[in-house]
């Protein structure tokens, strides 16, 4: 009698099986978006806005109704650092997480202690303590955050105090909104671009006369970068960088806080400039009230008919340092893990999906 190999029997695709319900949450937080890879980190973020963490069963979910591997979705999860992750058997978090900004100029106001105040007078049924990355508020240092409330100064009895209240929604300051700034003179120049009556090429000379470089790290010369994305075949994209996570910087948030639609004037004149199709704005995860400030103004923009739907596309980032580096930044764009690139070919050349991109910080365009 010849032995016969027994065949395994047909489990179906691999990877663990699927949350009917989980896959109905997610398609119904989801609803009609389109479903692009480059948004999985938008969808990351929905998810666990909504349920408080990123359940296996919810990742596995995402990964079906996007058509991804359930690896893709996981290891980009997994990369960024305010994703909390909860494996199968895996307690959920606390439903509030209170953050205390554990950079220099913290640390020296006294966060240690503050953290230590926190660990034992918070309830660790309903409140999680943890240490963060510079917040940006390093001028009124302590900093923390409750939820989605920055707070300044900081001091164990108010963080408390606001999670027993439910006090943790995000807090907008106020700011030059789009009325305002159009009423002081705002978007004329821009009219003035692209009615014709002010060229391309003498904005770049007055940029080159002026000295201006970018104001994110590299100090590189703005009109040259204009002049470089310029020179590759389109179609053509542009990103901002407003990543900035190093410890003591906060320019940024300062200006966007205050003046947003400066930047936003900069920002459509260059792509005016370079004749780009589309506008993405990467804005870092820690700076919740900017997020809400550039979500109310890109939609007062749209309204008013100074740019189309869809036009500037709001990223949000999600804890990751090294995006502030602008090929991971990239790279976090396009839905996957912010790794930064080999070089070359640089951005201006092939930059965001795959195309010649020009890219600029916050403060270089709000100049």
């Amino acid at each position: 009698m010849t032995m016969q190999q027994r065949r395994a029997p047909d489990r179906g695709p691999k990877g663990r099986a699927l949350d009917d319900v989980a896959l109905a949450e997610v398609r119904e937080l989801l609803g009609d978006r389109e479903r692009r890879r480059d948004l999985l980190i938008e969808f990351l973020h929905l998810i666990q806005d909504r349920y408080g963490c990123l359940s296996a069963a919810h990742l596995r979910a995402l990964a079906e109704d996007m058509r991804l591997s359930q690896v893709e979705v996981y290891e980009v999860a997994t990369f960024y650092d305010h994703f909390d992750i909860v494996r199968e058997g895996e307690a959920r978090p606390a439903p509030l997480t209170i953050r205390v900004c554990e950079s220099i100029s913290c640390m020296l106001a006294g966060a240690e202690h503050l953290i230590g105040e926190l660990a034992a007078e918070a309830d660790p049924k309903t409140v999680r303590v943890m240490r963060a990355p510079c917040m940006g508020r390093c001028a009124t240092a302590p900093a923390a955050r409750v939820g989605d409330r920055e707070v300044d100064h900081a001091s164990s009895h108010i963080l408390i105090d606001l999670a027993r209240s439910g006090d943790t929604k995000v807090v907008v300051p106020d700011y030059v909104g789009l009325d305002a700034y159009r009423a002081a003179g705002g978007y004329q120049l821009l009219r003035k671009v692209k009615a014709g009556e002010t060229g391309i090429d003498a904005i770049i000379d007055t940029m080159q006369n002026a000295g201006l470089r970018g104001l994110g790290g590299a100090g590189f010369p703005a009109g040259k970068k204009w002049n470089f994305v310029r020179g590759y075949p389109g179609p053509r994209l542009m990103s901002i960088n407003g990543d900035e996570g190093e410890p003591g910087t906060f320019k940024d948030r300062i200006y966007l806080e205050k003046d947003p639609h400066r930047t936003f004037e900069g920002a459509l004149i260059a792509a005016h400039a370079v004749e780009a199709e589309r506008i993405y704005f990467y804005m870092r995860d820690e700076y919740p009230a900017v997020l809400a400030i550039l979500r109310a103004e890109i939609a007062a923009l749209e309204a008013a008919g100074i740019v189309k739907p869809g036009f500037i596309e709001l990223r949000r980032g999600a804890g990751a340092y090294i995006c502030g580096e602008e090929s991971a930044m990239l790279e976090s764009i396009e839905g996957k893990r912010g790794m930064p690139r080999h070089r070359p070919p640089y951005i201006a050349e092939v930059g965001l999906f795959g195309r010649p991109t020009l890219n600029h910080n916050v403060e270089t365009l709000w100049w």
